[in-house]
């Protein structure tokens, strides 16, 4: 039962765009006979995909800690750790992993800030990126919440629970599972299922 609850989440996926600006006229000449001089060479530049070897921006590799594949390598070692029934081990590595996914959800989202009024596409895909790793470094923090508990350690579950319905939303899939184990806790009495999921049960 406990361990079903831990592969329950799925991460969403969300697209990033990226957008450079402010290029002069004699750099715009310059990238474009860089781009006939790979085109004739029949090179590409490289993509945004971690498992690229042309890919040799350090952010986008997984061995980065301040990745979002780096977050997510993270995540995958901890559930082995669970499968393990290593607890121990899972927390170490939520707790990073939900560290390094807050970081790049405050960054990302003080980029977007700045580049409010601005630039539409900078804002759009920053935002994104702040939505899509805080979405995740809610995910690990209920994971680790759950761990927490099955070490009958309610008293470190509770908080982290409580942390998750304000920055998700009572209404949304984490902010009910959240609540649903304040409630099997014994910390909260009342019940709670929001007006959608009353009308599908009845």
């Amino acid at each position: 039962m406990l361990k079903s609850n831990f592969f329950s989440l799925s991460l969403p996926t969300m697209m990033a765009v990226s957008c450079f600006l402010g290029a002069s006229a004699s750099e715009s000449v310059l990238a474009q006979t860089g781009a006939q001089d790979n085109a004739a060479q029949g090179t590409e530049v490289p993509s945004d995909d971690p498992s690229d070897p042309n890919n040799l921006r350090p952010l986008t590799q997984a061995d980065s800690l301040l990745s979002l594949q780096g977050g997510e390598k993270l995540m995958d070692e901890a559930s082995e750790a669970i499968n393990e029934e290593n607890y121990d081990l899972a927390v170490t590595k939520l707790q990073q992993a939900r560290k390094v996914f807050n970081q790049l959800s405050n960054f990302h989202l003080q980029l977007a800030n700045s580049f409010s009024g601005i630039d539409t596409k900078v804002y759009d895909a920053q935002r994104d990126k702040a939505l899509k790793t805080g979405q995740m470094r809610d995910s690990a923090t209920y994971q680790l919440a759950l761990v927490h508990r099955a070490q009958d350690q309610a008293e470190l579950a509770v908080p982290l629970l409580v942390q998750i319905i304000r920055s998700q939303n009572p209404t949304t899939d984490l902010g009910q599972k959240s609540y649903q184990q304040l409630y099997e806790l014994g910390f909260v009495d009342v019940p709670f299922a929001d007006e959608a999921q009353a009308a599908t049960s009845n």
